[in-house]
């Protein structure tokens, strides 16, 4: 791949200069179209070797363009906050909205390739890392991002060389490390490296254009007009576009109408006296468990979803009473945001991940879009049918930063529903619980019976199972969810 780079490209002064005017007149039209159509994101990755003239790209696509509507993001080592939640999240925190270009100095190929190349991961970590790669960027491309991906290359002989010059320069050697130098040597290595990474990356729907770096206006008119066609391509496009059509087999009932839910034992209850020693033991033992001294290795997300009335927020109230307030926070998950339609699906569950030592508990979750999305027509059919593959990429990548998840589907009958929602018209401090649209979902209980069973059939799995918990009666309830948090966190303990 990057044999096909090394070809001495060069562009005179003369016709540089002719041709930069038009360039910038014309990426700032695009840039302005991109603004108003605000239909999608460009997403620029500028990778590459040492000295071959990223951090100049980034500058003058900078300068070229609107500032105010590029978001520039120049990744270093992760800061403390970054450690402590899974490695993709501060690349999903800096994705670009819908109609404006983010450009990522440094990016999620990064870490892999470097530590790859000093051999402090192995080759199966770098095939994996390319898989998760693979996802994530077909999910972002899916969403309807525009993804550009450049990597920059010099030979060895144009590496040295150019670090030399710069190293000579008063005025520019500070640009220069010792940690420069320490790459340049393990060069082949890091060729070898980065080709097979960028062979098994680059997809149809983000594929990677290899710049040579020598020679810069070759460079700056070679990633320009790159962007600037890419952009008028899909915006020219944008006007035909239609929903894609699931090519997805259809999901169909089982033919004897069983499924994981309608075969639980909602008869399941605890008397009041019992219920009472139950929930101090478990409030004790999960308070216990928070101070313990591995705990801080740790992070927690508990994901709640199931039918309105089922008892998930009093639920969540004895959870939060075994904590310390200063270190859960609980995220009521509604319509999304203006801010939150701007991005991914995932964006807005991303940002609350919990930092090592905290609790996130979600009321409602990412499984919306399987859901309440599928069911009221809010995504097309191919969104949601792809989102169960996503979502159980994104709950494996919480796994292997050892974020314990725990996923309750809160169960109750129809009739218990029912009870439920009479109590709360009745009852003056329960009023505000009592909607129109509750008594309009009511209506679709077995649409949401049956995509709730799809939902778990398709992402229960090994690391991230989802528990079904009895809720007629809630006291069951309440201590079954305490129980099986406290026994999936003594677990993960264990596995420290």
């Amino acid at each position: 791949m990057f044999e096909a780079a090394e070809v001495g490209h060069k562009i005179e002064k003369s016709v540089f200069n002719r041709a930069v005017p038009k360039l910038r007149a014309d990426l700032l039209d695009v840039q302005y179209r991109l603004k108003e159509n605000g239909k999608f994101p460009v997403i620029v990755l500028i990778s590459g070797v040492r000295g071959a003239g990223k951090g100049e790209t980034v500058n003058l696509l900078n300068e070229w363009m609107d500032p105010r509507h590029i978001v520039t993001y120049a990744f270093d080592n992760p800061s403390d906050e970054e450690r402590e939640r899974p490695p993709m999240w501060r690349y999903w925190r800096a994705l670009p909205p819908k109609g404006k270009i983010g450009i990522l100095f440094g990016s999620w190929y990064t870490a892999p390739i470097i530590d790859r190349v000093f051999k402090t991961t192995t080759s199966g970590n770098l095939v994996r890392s390319i898989e998760e790669i693979n996802h994530f960027e077909k999910m972002l491309a899916d969403e309807g991002a525009l993804i550009l991906k450049f990597w920059f290359h010099l030979s060895r002989q144009a590496q040295k060389k150019r670090l030399k010059a710069l190293a000579s320069d008063p005025e520019t050697r500070w640009r220069v490390t010792e940690r420069d130098w320490n790459f340049f040597k393990v060069y082949d290595r890091f060729y070898r490296v980065s080709e097979e990474t960028l062979r098994e990356t680059s997809t149809a729907a983000a594929p990677w254009i290899v710049v040579e770096g020598q020679d810069p206006r070759y460079r700056y008119l070679t990633v320009g007009k790159t962007l600037l066609e890419a952009m008028r391509k899909r915006l020219d496009a944008q006007a035909n576009r239609r929903d894609p059509v699931s090519q997805a087999a259809p999901i169909i009932r089982p033919i004897d109408k069983r499924d994981v839910l309608n075969q639980l034992d909602l008869s399941k209850s605890l008397t009041e006296s019992k219920y009472k020693s139950e929930l101090l033991t478990w409030q004790g033992r999960l308070n216990r468990l928070s101070r313990d001294a591995k705990f801080p290795q740790l992070s927690v997300a508990v994901a709640f979803e199931g039918m309105d009335a089922a008892g998930k927020g009093s639920t969540i109230r004895r959870i939060t009473g075994g904590l310390d307030a200063r270190y859960y926070n609980v995220i009521p998950v509604a319509s999304p945001t203006d801010e939150e339609r701007a991005q991914p699906y995932l964006w807005r569950f991303w940002r609350h991940l919990p930092r090592k030592g905290r609790v996130t508990i979600y009321d409602r979750t990412w499984y919306g879009r399987v859901l309440v999305e599928r069911i009221e027509g809010f995504c097309s059919e191919t969104d949601w049918m792809r989102a169960y593959s996503e979502i159980n990429d994104f709950e494996e990548q919480l796994e292997r930063s050892n974020t314990v998840l725990c996923k309750f589907w809160v169960q109750i009958s129809k009739d218990e529903q029912l009870r439920r929602f009479k109590e709360r018209e009745r009852m003056r401090f329960k009023r505000f619980k009592i909607t129109e649209e509750d008594w309009r979902n009511r209506k679709k209980w077995d649409l949401y019976q049956a995509a709730a069973a799809d939902m778990i059939e398709h992402t229960s799995t090994d690391i991230a199972p989802w528990t079904l918990v009895e809720a007629n009666d809630k006291k069951y309830a309440r201590i079954k969810v305490l129980k099986t948090i406290c026994k999936r966190i003594e677990r993960a303990l264990d596995e420290l």
